[in-house]
């Protein structure tokens, strides 16, 4: 399978995989979340099923019952709150995750000057993540990389330096999890930290510290110490470097899209194409 490196990359993928997909949308009555879905149906993506009710929360149970039916692989969140939806999907009888799966959110950005996607967690729903969950996040970015390509994902767990301390105790977790990550327990992939974001993708700046790392400034995959720094990332990258975004909610039964309200029909389109090609 050739390695996906641009979002262009990623609409060939899908736009060529002839499979029989289904996308149920809640509420898409929004022009920018309209245009996003005519553009998957007129490159024939995917089906798209539109679920629309003057009251939000029947809207969500309806799409949610559909995707536990097993009638769509991907579920897109339109104009209805974000909280309304993720009520819908974290009910315990009739919701989309299952019980022991953590939701997490991953991001991808295609940036000017980086040679790869970078693909990072978490910018939008566990705001302090704990080592159960750090973990879930190498596991479900090691999966997507592999989907995407990427025979063996280089996973860099980020910090502010290249050493813990007693005011960031979450540090001295990674050391297991790159334990974890040597004994195959995420599959193929390569898994260092801490490391700050520059030292992660750059070879020269790793270099320069005169640090050792097996990602050799490389990475593929950022797992972020929290929702500050991921957030902050996120939108710093689309403000300042004019990067190229999309993400999804990931640990649920299928993919959920859920772009902002005030996200572009190419922002929401290429968060589409995401997840049709996480699958």
């Amino acid at each position: 399978m050739k390695t996906i490196l641009t979002f262009h990359e990623m609409h060939q993928r899908v736009a060529e995989g002839n499979r029989q997909l289904r996308i149920v949308a809640v509420n898409p009555t929004d022009e920018a979340t309209r245009e996003a879905l005519r553009r998957v149906e007129e490159g024939r993506m995917a089906e798209v099923l539109r679920v629309t009710d003057s009251l939000p929360e029947r809207a969500a149970e309806k799409a949610v019952a559909l995707v536990r039916r097993g009638d769509a692989n991907v579920l897109m969140k339109g104009l209805i709150g974000t909280d309304i939806l993720l009520r819908a999907l974290l009910n315990k009888v009739s919701g989309l995750l299952p019980e022991g799966r953590v939701l997490t959110h991953v991001s991808v950005a295609e940036i000017p000057n980086y040679p790869r996607l970078l693909f990072f967690t978490d910018a939008a729903v566990i705001p302090y993540p704990t080592q159960r969950q750090r973990v879930e996040q190498v596991r479900y970015t090691t999966g997507i990389c592999h989907r995407m390509g990427i025979r063996e994902p280089r996973i860099a767990l980020i910090h502010c330096a290249e050493h813990g301390g007693r005011q960031f105790p979450f540090v001295e977790g990674y050391a297991d999890i790159k334990a974890q990550a040597a004994r195959g327990d995420f599959g193929r992939c390569i898994v260092d930290g801490p490391l700050d974001v520059k030292s992660a993708c750059s070879l020269q700046a790793l270099q320069a510290k005169g640090i050792i790392s097996p990602l050799e400034g490389e990475s593929d995959v950022l797992i972020m110490p929290d929702i500050e720094a991921g957030n902050a990332f996120y939108k710093s990258m689309t403000l300042f470097a004019n990067a190229r975004t999309a993400g999804m909610l990931c640990g649920t039964l299928c993919p959920v899209v859920v772009p902002s309200r005030g996200d572009s029909a190419e922002a929401k389109f290429n968060s589409i194409l995401f997840a049709l090609a996480s699958l």
